[in-house]
């Protein structure tokens, strides 16, 4: 194991995150830094969404769940040893009568997911901040990070597509819909991180980004899970002025998305679905972007040379995150790239 105790490893790492993606990296990391390294995540939560009435987190969730051994590891999202009871009990209802309210049930929420949904809504009609009951939620579960949602305040990403039958041509809607009910089918036309202008980053987000040794944009959806966390003023600002070095790691393998469907979005923002072209999207710090390196993997060694122009230090190596080791190893290969002499090999 590297030591953290050395003067080129970092010890506090800041981590811009979504769900599942940035959940198993931030595994693999915890695991490269060892005892002494400290990890702050900054959340999504522009995917969060109320349903059956009850405040659904599902990128905070999967990054409490996966760190804290509460995942499904099969699907990466959700409980594990999970029921579906209130949920078959729904279907009855609407099976029987038809239609009840506004009842919807193409979102599968699990019995043991729905107790921490049940949870968080009630502590935030209490009057609580979606920070605290984060920091609430995280006490039972002890995921050994400490867990910052982006934001209190009310953002939710939309996504745009053609749709002939409307006045304009066009249907908004909220991005668990795409996602998980549409099954990103249709191109989106527009992302929309609605709210993201009037929020505020939430307490600790800037401080966590400007005091970190290392700050770290995880192979996380870089439309709707980076992106979205970037659209709260102040955030991408920090992560520019921060004395840290800001480091990059490619969720695009051979022109594909590792996981999910980044592909039907990253168009829809100008970006070509490659690792060259998401690395040049979030651009050089030296350049007026964001990052000073980013790792791509070996299949994609034809855009080193591409992204070393454009004033990244870059690298290619294997990122598939096959179990903790293989992300523990990227992880350090990350460092290296902005630290020559920090250890590769555990």
């Amino acid at each position: 194991m590297a030591d953290p105790s050395a003067p080129s490893w970092p010890r506090t790492v800041t981590v811009l995150a979504g769900g599942i993606g940035g959940s198993r990296f931030i595994r693999g990391l915890l695991a490269a830094l060892g005892p002494g390294g400290e990890v702050t995540v900054i959340g999504n939560t522009a995917d969060d969404m109320r349903l059956y009435g009850l405040h659904i987190s599902p990128d905070l969730d999967t990054v409490m769940y996966t760190l804290g051994g509460g995942i499904d590891e099969e699907q990466g999202w959700g409980r594990s040893d999970e029921s579906f009871l209130a949920l078959e009990e729904i279907r009855a209802y609407l099976s029987s009568s038809g239609k009840v309210g506004t009842l919807d049930t193409w979102f599968g929420l699990g019995d043991r997911d729905i107790g921490t949904h049940l949870t968080r809504t009630a502590l935030l009609e209490a009057g609580a901040t979606l920070s605290e009951v984060t920091e609430v939620l995280c006490r039972r579960w002890q995921p050994g990070v400490r867990l910052l949602p982006m934001t209190d305040d009310d953002v939710q990403t939309h996504i745009v597509i053609e749709d002939p039958a409307a006045p304009d041509g066009t249907r908004r809607m909220h991005f668990q819909e795409y996602w998980v009910r549409l099954h990103a089918e249709a191109p989106a036309a527009a992302v929309d991180i609605a709210g993201a202008a009037a929020s505020r980053p939430a307490p600790g987000v800037l401080d966590a980004i400007a005091t970190a040794d290392l700050v770290v944009f995880p192979p996380s959806n870089p439309v709707v899970s980076i992106g979205a966390i970037l659209a709260v003023p102040g955030i991408a600002e920090a992560v520019r002025a921060t004395a840290a070095p800001v480091v990059g790691i490619s969720p695009v393998i051979s022109g594909a998305p590792v996981r999910g469907m980044a592909d039907k979005l990253l168009p829809a923002v100008g970006v070509d679905t490659s690792a060259a072209g998401i690395g040049l999207h979030y651009g050089a710090r030296s350049a007026g972007g964001l990052l000073d390196a980013f790792l791509v993997d070996s299949a994609d060694a034809d855009a080193v040379d591409r992204l070393t122009a454009a004033g990244l230090r870059c690298a290619a190596v294997p990122l598939w995150m096959s179990d903790v080791e293989a992300t523990a190893t990227i992880a350090r290969h990350a460092v290296s790239l902005v630290d020559p002499a920090a250890p590769v090999s555990a």
